[in-house]
């Protein structure tokens, strides 16, 4: 079966890193958006080292526990759904993704009913 590379050109950042954070994939829109940090050197550094206090030491909790974590943020007049989950392969723990999403500053909520 062959894979469907999506996530390269997907409206959406994508950051992937290992275990111990270290960065092992930026998608095209993680690398615009890191930009002005250098996202062409950020793969291979580590997450750690590109946080300041209090999300190194979140980040860091997460990593150890493999929590998920998800919120949103406004910035320069942009809100962003931040979303990240651990990644496993064959049920082992790799590491974690990120995923980054632009949403409306309103957005619908709807509650669905079983039925």
């Amino acid at each position: 079966m062959n894979t469907i590379d999506f996530y390269s050109e997907l409206n959406a950042a994508i950051t992937v890193c290992d275990k111990d954070g270290k960065i092992l994939y930026m998608n095209n829109k993680s690398t615009t958006t890191f930009e002005k940090y250098g996202a062409d050197r950020l793969v291979s550094q580590n997450l750690l080292d590109c946080h300041p206090e209090p999300s190194k030491t979140k980040l860091k909790g997460m990593l150890i526990n493999k929590d998920t974590n998800a919120y949103t943020i406004e910035k320069n007049g942009i809100k962003k759904l931040i979303y990240q989950t651990p990644w496993f392969t064959d049920g082992e723990y790799m590491g974690y993704v990120e995923m980054s999403f632009e949403i409306p500053m309103e957005m619908n909520h709807f509650v669905r009913q079983n039925s």
